[in-house]
């Protein structure tokens, strides 16, 4: 059996990671630390979820150089918020130990943190490619001593459109630089960044090139629209931890609020939300607190969470790859997994497109639930000081308290209404003047009145003419 310390890792990194459980590497560990602990540039095409986090972060550990206030040595590029957030919680233990700092720059959130992070000195920068140039304009940092670059899902950042700036970005580095690029396929737009910046790379490709669909079970079902809440329900209910895709926001917390109502555990994650927001959301969903993720298409890649066993189409995907990518949340590492999506009378075309692309072909059927594996899901309960389930319980409750409010102040009006005053203090303060100005004087025309009826007898006849001024 290889272990870490077989492939160059130090004693100390080493004995961090059996203090987590880690003690045996993957097979894309296995192939590219000992060339990216040389120092060799390398270009490793490997698929999601097989590990690539400590197989290029391991080495940057070892070979990081000590770094000075708003000038890292080494550099990270990513994405999507989420990864660089996932790469910063397996990294940042591991740096503890050797006395590195680890921070993580990206788009929706604070500057302040961020600025104070960079003047501290940081060795290791985890950074999505917008805010990283938006540093850099403000001057709160260089990157001319950086001199290892890792390029992480370098394929989805040219879907992304992202090309231009990585480029200008890998142009502000160290000339001489370490440059490591790791993406599920080696094609296009990635393969040009391999030949213009990289030099004599290390090539490693583990696994398929693409994403293996072999290990899922698809299912194509004809559901209404309206009946999709109902099966969609029923398929979580029995599949356990799983994955719903939506094409909208809109959608996403629509369906949220009906599975809420189902009482089933579910969370929501898309680009509408702050970084926040989406950070408690995916660590409710990997920590077993909610059973459901919804999400649009931020969250179908470089998401790494285990054990989702049933990823939905609630509305079909973009294209043959962008299914492909769905389906990669499940069936992960060798286990297996399955894929339902709808399909009604108006999609059944764009599915037959989409299976054409992958290169699958499956009927579309009535849906049988029966068929899927059952899978035991217990919640975790909360952890103590934890908030958020409290305020997602309180945003949701926030109309039935307002009703209940609302019948509150009707009782206490129904209450006061044979107050002399007539009325509840707001309005005697401030509400109703002109009412009370009319009160008083229909109960001064009242007095008047009562008091000429005792005292007609006396009092002169209102119709008597008066004396006129003037002389006749």
């Amino acid at each position: 059996m290889v272990l870490f310390s077989d492939l160059g890792i130090g004693p100390d990194l080493v004995h961090a990671l059996e203090k987590q459980g880690i003690s045996e590497p993957f097979e894309v560990q296995r192939e590219s630390i000992p060339d990216s602990i040389l120092g060799h540039d390398v270009c490793c095409r490997a698929p999601t979820g097989s590990g690539k986090t400590l197989a290029f972060g391991l080495p940057l550990l070892a070979r990081t150089q000590l770094a000075k206030s708003k000038s890292p040595t080494s550099l990270i590029l990513t994405p999507t918020r989420e990864l660089a957030e996932q790469i910063c919680s397996v990294l940042k233990p591991l740096a503890k130990a050797i006395g590195i700092n680890v921070l993580s720059v990206y788009g929706g959130v604070s500057y302040r943190n961020q600025l104070r992070g960079l003047e501290d000195g940081v060795e290791i920068l985890v950074a999505c490619p917008g805010r990283l140039l938006d540093l850099i304009d403000r001057k709160a940092l260089t990157l001319k001593h950086a001199n290892i670059i890792v390029l992480d899902e370098a394929d989805r950042m040219a879907d992304m459109g992202f090309m231009e700036p990585v480029c200008r970005i890998i142009e502000m580095c160290s000339k001489e630089r370490q440059t490591t690029l790791f993406s599920a396929t080696l094609d296009n737009e990635v393969a040009e960044i391999v030949e213009k910046y990289q030099n004599n790379p290390i090539t490693i490709e583990v696994g398929p090139e693409e994403v293996s669909i072999e290990n899922m079970e698809h299912y194509f079902w004809k559901v209404k629209n309206h009946k999709r809440v109902d099966v969609t329900a029923d398929i979580v209910i029995k599949s356990g931890r799983s994955i719903v895709f939506c094409k909208t926001r809109r959608g996403v917390d629509r369906l949220e609020e009906d599975l809420i109502e189902k009482g089933i555990a579910c969370t929501p994650i898309h680009g509408g939300l702050n970084q926040n927001q989406r950070d408690r959301a995916m660590r409710k969903f990997s920590t077993g607190r909610t059973m459901v993720l919804i999400a649009t298409d931020v969250a179908s890649r470089g998401i790494d969470v285990e054990g989702i066993n049933c990823v939905i189409n609630f509305d079909p995907p973009e294209n043959g790859k962008a299914y492909k990518h769905r389906g990669g949340r499940t069936a992960r590492a060798g286990t297996s997994g399955t894929v339902v999506s709808f399909v009604p009378k108006s999609k059944e075309r764009i599915y037959s497109r989409i299976q054409k692309e992958v290169g699958i072909k499956y009927r579309f059927t009535l849906p049988q639930i029966e068929v899927l594996n059952e899978n035991e899901f217990e919640l975790v309960s909360p952890e103590k000081g934890d908030r958020s389930d409290r305020k997602s319980r309180r945003s949701r409750n926030r109309g039935r308290n307002r009703i209940s409010k609302n019948k509150r102040k009707f009782s206490s009006r129904d209450k006061q209404k044979h107050s002399p005053y007539g009325g509840n203090k707001s309005k005697r303060r401030g509400g109703d003047i002109k009412g009370r100005k009319k009160n008083r004087n229909d109960s001064k025309k009242d007095s008047k009145l009562s008091e000429s009826g005792k005292n007609r007898s006396r009092s002169r006849p209102k119709n008597k003419r008066k004396k006129s001024n003037y002389r006749s």
